[in-house]
Formats: C-alpha cells, structure tokens, sequence
C-alpha cells in the first residue's frame, strides 16, 4: 500500500480551490435543485426531513461534468493540442467530451464493453472517440493509461485529479448556500472523487455536518477501508477467481469499481467521512421506482444509490438530511428490469407458479381468486411439459400487480385453500 500512496499524484483540495472552480465552470454548468421529497421514506425518526440535490438533471445527465470541465479549462493550449483521454463507465466519459469539445481538444474515451448503450451514444454524440475494452471499469482504466503512454494524449483521471475533486465540491457548495441548516449529506461512492469534494466544501462550511457513503455490495472496497480491513488484503480477495468473480454486475455501474485507490480514502474519506454503508441491486431499483413515481425524477442506479440507504434504513438520520441523486443516464432497456425488480421489492408485483390437475375450469378457478382479490393478472403462462410434473399436470405462472406483501399473503393462502400447490 505504502508504494501505491508514494506513486499516486498530489490530492491536496482546500475550499479555496473549490470556490475557485466554481467561478471558472459557473456559466458552463446548471446550478441543479435541491427539493424536498414530498414523502417520508427510509427514516425511523419522523422529524427527518429528505431533501434531493439533482445532479440526475445536470447538463450531460451527471455531476462528472463539473470536474472533467473544471480539468479541461484548466489545461494549456500545448495539452489541448495532444488530445486527452479518460477511461470511465459513462458519465465521466460525457463531462470529457463535453468538456474537450468546448475547448476544441480532441477526446478519446475507454469504456467497458458492458458500459450501457445510452452512455455510449452520448459519448459519440459530443465527438469523442470510444474505445471499448474489457468487462469492468478497471480494465478499462488500465487500457486507457497505455494510450496515455503510448499515444502521448493527456490522462483526465475520473477522481485522482485535484481538479476533478474540486469540481466536484462545488455541489458541497451549492447545498451549505441553499439549506444552510443542513445536518448531513448522503453521498454515492465509487472512484471517491465526488464525496471527496463536497466532504471538503460541506465541512469547511459546517464542521458539524455528518457525510454519509454508500457504495454497491458488489464493489464495496471504500466501505471495507473505511471498516479497518487492510487494502492489500481486499485487493488480494478480488483477485482470487474462487472468491470473487471478475464482472461487477451491479445495476449501478457508475460506482463500480472493484479496486479503489487506496490514496483516495488517505486523502479524504478516512479523514471527512463520518460513515460508509452499502446496498444491494434490489435496495437500489426499490429508489429508482420510488423517485419515479413519487418524485418524479428518473436516476441511474448510481444515482440513486444514496436515497436507497436511506430508505432501506442503513443509516440513522436525524434533522435535515441532503441525498445526492448523481447521475440520470439509466439505459432504456434496462429501465423495465429495474421497474419489475423495484416493484417486487415492495411487494406490489408478484410471480406466483401453481401447479394443478390439468382439467378443464382450474384456470378460471386461479382467476376468479385474483379478481376477487382486487389482484391484477398481467400475464399468464402454461407449463405442461416440465419434468417435475406429473402426466395429469400443469404449471401455471402468473404475474399479478398487487398492493402490498398482506394482500400476496392472501392470495397464497386462498389458493392454497382451492387445493392447488404453489411452487
């Protein structure tokens, strides 16, 4: 550990920096909400009141724009003319692009093969060049620091960059000047820049202010540091394919990164951050689905990552509490994955699989169960081939809109009655 810290690059960020940033991107980026969710959720104490910063509605789609143009304004005319590259799993990637098209540099971005479609697009969409490589975001970081050697472009780093962070922090800044009685801030982690630079804002305004990590079950490394386990340790666990597989296959790919750097948690997480938790793909899309239905606002999986510690009760909260939507680039085709399993979380959408006697009237038995219930059969399958059945049955799987986990208890319960097993 102590040659990656000696390697790494200067992290040193003060709030000075951070104001400084602000006033170089102030014209170029939106000044994004802060909005009191119009509902109680994920809180134990009713006198917690949630409010949402909407980075979900920033410019580019994310708060990676205000770091990766708080970089590339800063660079020289000489740098410009080499190109830059970064390596990201979307939405740095944009801020880069954005950023190098502003300034009239030429961007070439490495992103996961898995990296969604969406991202993609809009990368190309603002003239950059992508190069897709490997599964995770690491190899795609790796790849793009040989291009970075080879090629002589110059490396935009996604949050080991001073400049990154202290873009990044101007959202700290935006939130002490909008609710200036704010008692903590829930902030997603992956890579560490964006908690980093608004820890830095937040307590240099409000010493007293309580910063909140939360990081994917699947890439959780940050929360692991911050635990006391020792980097060499989980680094060697990552790596071992019998103990953990190489794909994150996390629905909030924006915070996948399976080896943090230890630097980042050095520098700053170790030092401003009061708490690091995590949540699972579930917690997650349960957020998105609530957001969209009763906040109207559509986050990515990163994005809402924080509100889904919240809700799901991973940390105690008490007063005003700010949760950081941070990006809203959520893949279209994955958007009605993440609805069924959201809503499946809360128990308003169900498959239910029963297995009958295949005779003629039993189907109009399950339904007249349904309908008495109030419980609405969305689709309907037939399974009379499956080897676990006997010659004289059928399976019949359902997907029923329900209300609550009470109302599905009662729909199991009658159908038990009927006679019927369910699988």
């Amino acid at each position: 550990m102590k040659s990656l810290l000696q390697s790494a690059p200067s992290l040193e960020v003060s709030i000075d920096d951070i104001k400084a940033a602000r006033e170089l991107i102030r014209n170029r980026v939106r000044r994004t909400g802060l909005r009191e969710l119009p509902f109680a959720i994920g809180s134990t104490n009713p006198d917690t009141q949630i409010f949402i910063k909407l980075e979900n509605e920033q410019l580019t789609g994310s708060f990676k724009i205000r770091g990766a143009l708080n970089t590339m304004l800063s660079l020289s005319k000489e740098d410009l003319a080499r190109g830059v590259v970064a390596s990201s799993a979307g939405n740095h990637a944009q801020g880069v692009a954005f950023g190098a098209k502003l300034v009239g540099a030429k961007a070439h971005i490495v992103m996961p093969q898995t990296a969604p479609i969406v991202k993609i697009n809009a990368t190309r969409s603002h003239g950059a060049e992508v190069i897709l490589h490997g599964d995770v975001y690491d190899d795609a970081y790796a790849k793009a620091l040989e291009l970075e050697k080879e090629k002589g472009w110059i490396f935009v780093h996604p949050y080991m960059n001073p400049r990154v962070i202290a873009g990044q922090g101007t959202i700290g800044l935006e939130i002490l000047e909008d609710l200036p009685d704010v008692d903590n801030i829930v902030i997603p982690i992956g890579g560490g820049g964006l908690i980093s630079g608004i820890a830095i804002a937040a307590k240099a305004m409000k010493p007293s202010i309580k910063i909140i990590g939360v990081v994917s079950n699947q890439a959780s490394m940050m929360r692991r540091l911050f635990s006391g386990e020792k980097f060499e340790d989980i680094a060697l666990e990552n790596q071992d394919p019998n103990k953990r597989r190489k794909a994150v296959t996390t629905i909030a790919e924006g915070i996948a990164i399976k080896n943090a750097h230890p630097a980042m948690f050095e520098a700053h997480i170790k030092r401003l951050v009061d708490e690091v938790v995590e949540v699972n793909d579930n917690e997650i899309a349960a957020a998105i689905v609530s957001l969209l239905e009763k906040a109207k606002t559509v986050t990515e999986g990163s994005g809402a990552a924080g509100l889904a510690a919240v809700m799901a009760g991973k940390t105690r909260l008490k007063g005003k509490t700010a949760v950081i939507l941070c990006g809203g680039n959520i893949d279209l085709n994955v958007m009605s994955r993440v609805i069924e399993s959201g809503l499946r979380h809360e128990n308003r959408l169900a498959r239910i699989a029963v297995v009958v006697d295949d005779l003629p009237g039993n189907l109009h038995r399950i339904t007249e169960v349904m309908a008495s219930e109030r419980a609405n059969v969305l689709e309907v399958y037939h399974d009379r081939v499956s080897p676990e059945l006997g010659l004289r049955e059928t399976r019949i799987d359902l997907l029923v809109e329900t209300s609550n986990r009470e109302q599905l208890k009662t729909l199991n319960e009658r159908l038990k009655a009927q006679g019927f097993r369910i699988v």
